[in-house]
Order: C-alpha cells, then structure tokens, then sequence
C-alpha cells in the first residue's frame, strides 16, 4: 500500500493531472471516480489507485451485490490486475493528492488518450470549437455532442486540452465515446467537411437570419467560438451561413456550452 504522497508514482500521477506538456509527451493521463473507471474502456487503462477502506468496501460488495456498482468495479479490477495491470491500494491522505476533487470518490486511475482521425467521424450532425478556453464549456459540449447524438467534435488547438482533468469530470464518460479531432488548420478542417456535403454553421451574433429560421437538411456542423471574443472572421468567412441565436433583455451572448446544445438539439428537431 502506498502511504507517502512523495511516492515516485504519486508524483508522476500529480505531474500528468498539472501539466499538459507531460500527458502529450507520454500519451498519459488521469481520470478519477467510479464512473469514469466504468466507462473507460479496459485497453485504455494502464494503472489504478484505490483507497484502501474502499477497497475492502468494493470486495464486500463483490462478493454479495456483485451488481453494484462497487461490486462492478471490483470485477474490473481484478479482471485487470489479472492482465498485470498494476492495482494499488492507497492511504485517504495520498488519494487526495491524486485527485482534483474537494471529496475524491475513492479511486483514480492512469489511462492511454484516445486517438481519432476523420475518418473516425460518425454519422450525425458535428460540432467546430473554436479557442475554447474554459476546461468545463469543452466537456460540457462533449457530453451534449453525444447526447444530441453528433458524429464528433473538431477543436481548434487553441482550444484547452480535453484531458485537463476539469474537462474529464465534466463529460461524464463522454470522452471515451464520441470521437475528437485537434485541427492544426480549423479552416482547412472546414473545407474538407463542406467537400465532402456538410453543411457549415457559424453561431455568430451578426447572422444574417435566426438559428430557428432555417432547415438544416442533410448534415451539418456548427462553429461556436472562444467564449469572451466569439468566432474569429476567417471561420466566420468559411462557413456556409451565419446564424443567431436571439438575445433578449440585457444580454450580449450566451454561454458557449449552452449555444452548442440549442444548435444541436434544434438541428436534430
């Protein structure tokens, strides 16, 4: 069991959840809760960290609810601690130091990123983000991409890393189901999509005609831009149409997350 927080692993788990520069170099990065560890697929995962009084907790419910949803879990863990993946038990003062939660949720675990090309894209509507910066807009959007049943997401790369674990928290498992893209060329991105009969959308508060106002036949994909400064012109220029969502009261814009979702779902309408 490991007891120390200065644990040569324990500093490599707190150094991938800090830094970005170090989950891209090793491809590596840190999710917590259970249902995360349910939803992430077995391939993925590389290393998981227990606190040890859940540990037993999930062993007792193993071996009398096994439906449970510890007693899941606990089925995972040893099907993976059987293929060697490394399984460690944990001090509650050691997995607070892993875990980027007030009152972590007992485990936390190291995961492969997931990797997707364009041809990974799924059938559905898709979704363009442009310099997204807030960590929980990003996986907000990602949980609605899937809910409103989008083929995937594309991201410019000044967008904020979808493994920050903020973002993680925030897709409620999303992230290992609908497929992303970091475009090094958004604009390049967008030409390809429309080559290939997609319908480009760029949500911008100088469109031409109300979001609600138009037919969305065939596929389509909808641009939302950085959160304080909206769509750059050039992606604004690269779209099909620009289209407003109406603003009443006081109000200048709404939230980026909130935007995405009444596109989509309206779309899908």
């Amino acid at each position: 069991m490991i007891s120390s927080t200065s644990n040569g692993r324990i500093r490599h788990l707190t150094e991938l959840m800090a830094r970005r520069k170090t989950r891209d170099e090793e491809s590596l990065f840190v999710c917590e809760g259970f249902r995360m560890f349910e939803e992430a697929p077995d391939r993925l995962i590389t290393e998981v960290y227990i606190e040890d009084k859940t540990y037993d907790e999930m062993e007792e419910f193993f071996l009398k609810t096994p439906s449970n949803r510890l007693g899941r879990a606990f089925s995972k863990v040893r099907s993976l601690r059987d293929r060697g993946i490394p399984v460690e038990k944990v001090t509650d003062n050691v997995l607070k130091k892993i875990s980027d939660t007030r009152t972590p949720q007992g485990m936390a675990f190291v995961a492969g990123m997931p990797r997707y090309g364009y041809d990974d894209l799924k059938d559905g509507n898709l979704l363009i983000l442009e310099n997204i910066r807030d960590p929980g807009n990003l996986g907000t959007m990602l949980r609605t991409a899937e809910g409103a049943g989008a083929g995937g997401v594309l991201m410019s790369t000044g967008t904020v890393d979808i493994f920050n674990p903020k973002t993680i928290r925030s897709t409620m498992g999303s992230l290992f189901r609908v497929p992303f893209i970091y475009e090094d060329d958004l604009l390049s991105a967008i030409g390809r999509l429309q080559k290939d009969g997609v319908r480009v959308y760029a949500a911008s508060l100088e469109g031409s005609r109300l979001y609600d106002e138009v037919s969305y036949d065939g596929r389509c994909a909808f641009m939302i831009g950085n959160e304080g400064n909206g769509l750059s012109d050039e992606a604004c220029k690269a779209a099909d149409e620009r289209i407003r969502i109406p603003m009443e009261g006081q109000l200048e814009s709404l939230n980026a997350a909130v935007s995405a979702a009444i596109l989509l779902y309206n779309a899908r309408r």
